[in-house]
């Protein structure tokens, strides 16, 4: 496995930009942000299907210290993982559609703020949750090769991604 991603892109203060050449790159920038994870959280996984939205998911999961085996929620919508050092609600609101809906609340309810909150999907709930989190889209570029860019204005979540591109270039 690389070091690092390939390539950074500095957009501005409060966003980064990574390519990544396929699942263990996306696994080693999951790696880095993870430590800086408490809860409370919120971690929003914007991107197409296929894009690697749950492969970022498991990594983070498995850098936390989960033990089971993280699995998509598509079907489920939520999933709780409380073996870690921290509880993650791993969420898939694809199906969520109508915040009147039972099952949207019950979805929040889920969150708490005793977990981090990775949420696939997450257009449904956006307006319903803090504006302090942390939006990383993904895109596909060709084969396993993935864009993926990273959102927030809390620098606390910002810093040890700089830190990746920083030490891989030493």
């Amino acid at each position: 496995m690389s070091a690092s991603p390939t390539t950074l892109l500095f957009v501005n203060p409060t966003t980064l930009v990574f390519s990544s050449r396929g699942p263990a790159d996306t696994a080693s920038v999951a790696n880095a942000i993870a430590p800086e994870l408490r809860a409370g959280d919120v971690v929003l996984l914007v991107g197409e299907l296929g894009t690697g939205k749950t492969t970022f998911a498991r990594a983070v999961a498995a850098a936390l210290g989960v033990c089971e085996t993280v699995t998509s929620p598509t079907f489920s919508v939520a999933q709780r993982y409380e073996s870690g050092r921290v509880p993650i609600a791993h969420l898939d609101a694809y199906r969520l559609v109508d915040p009147d809906d039972e099952d949207f609340e019950l979805t929040l309810d889920v969150i708490g703020e005793d977990a981090v909150a990775l949420i696939e999907w997450p257009d449904a709930l956006v307006d319903r949750l803090p504006r302090a989190r942390l939006t990383i889209t993904l895109e596909h570029r060709g084969a396993d090769a993935r864009l993926l860019a990273f959102e927030t204005s809390d620098p606390r979540l910002l810093e040890p991604l700089r830190q990746l591109v920083d030490d891989s270039r030493t």
